[in-house]
């Protein structure tokens, strides 16, 4: 196995960027308003998009962490009559990036509840063809004006690129391959002074994926040059609940 391919890497997401080039433009017009009558009819939620800003979004999910961080009291929406109302359509204020790791459901470390949150998980938080796909379409037909990125203390899929990178380690299955995007993030953490590997690692690799994505998506451009989106990578720790979020 080896231990970086960068050019794979590059490869890999202009190859995404090609496959969702049709799903792209699609969003970006229904963003606009520039869909046809039947992509709208399609795809459009049939409830408001959320009047939140980027700026008041993130606000709240901060907000959220602090509550759940102290064990102060709160109540995420739910119930009956939630679930009938979101039956009718979502309209979610934030696309949540997380890892698959238990430890780190993201409704619980924001005091959200239902129909607050469009979550895409993955191993290390890492970004494939669907998850950019959902990404795109949280914020390009939902209306999401916040994209979070959210590493954590103790990530498994970070440790195992940083194996491979020190250690040389290899895998069963396809889990190599998996961690194989996060192996860049681990050798920008080598450079770094203070903190150990794994932690620098974790930030290291939540930046890199929230960079790459408005890097890397002309829909999420577009909505970040208009002012409508904010992209911010974050880490959660495990022992004390909190959040600490990063800029780019």
């Amino acid at each position: 196995m080896r231990i970086c391919d960068c050019g794979r890497h590059e490869a890999s997401w202009s190859g995404r960027r090609a496959f969702l080039g049709g799903t792209a433009a699609a969003l970006a017009c229904a963003a606009a308003g520039l869909t046809s009558p039947h992509v709208a009819q399609a795809a459009d939620p049939t409830t408001a998009r959320t009047t939140l800003t980027p700026d008041q979004a993130l606000k709240l999910l901060k907000e959220g962490n602090d509550n759940y961080r102290t064990d102060a009291p709160y109540r995420g929406t739910q119930g009956r009559e939630r679930r009938v109302e979101l039956a009718r359509g979502q309209a979610p204020f934030c696309v949540l990036v997380g890892c698959s790791d238990s430890r780190v459901p993201p409704e619980l470390l924001f005091g959200r509840g239902l129909g607050e949150l469009f979550i895409v998980r993955n191993a290390g938080n890492t970004v494939d063809t669907a998850a950019l796909g959902s990404i795109e379409y949280g914020v390009g037909v939902l209306g999401c004006p916040l994209i979070v990125v959210l590493g954590h203390e103790a990530c498994g899929a970070v440790a195992a690129a940083v194996d491979v990178v020190e250690k040389g380690t290899t895998f069963p299955g396809v889990i190599g391959e998996m961690v194989q995007p996060i192996i860049p993030a681990v050798l920008e953490a080598r450079r770094m002074s203070g903190g150990t590997l794994l932690d620098n690692s974790i930030v290291s690799n939540a930046k890199r994926v929230a960079n790459r994505l408005v890097t890397q998506s002309s829909v999420l451009q577009e909505a970040v040059r208009g002012g409508k989106l904010k992209v911010v990578p974050a880490r959660y720790d495990l022992d004390d609940g909190d959040v600490n979020f990063f800029d780019m």
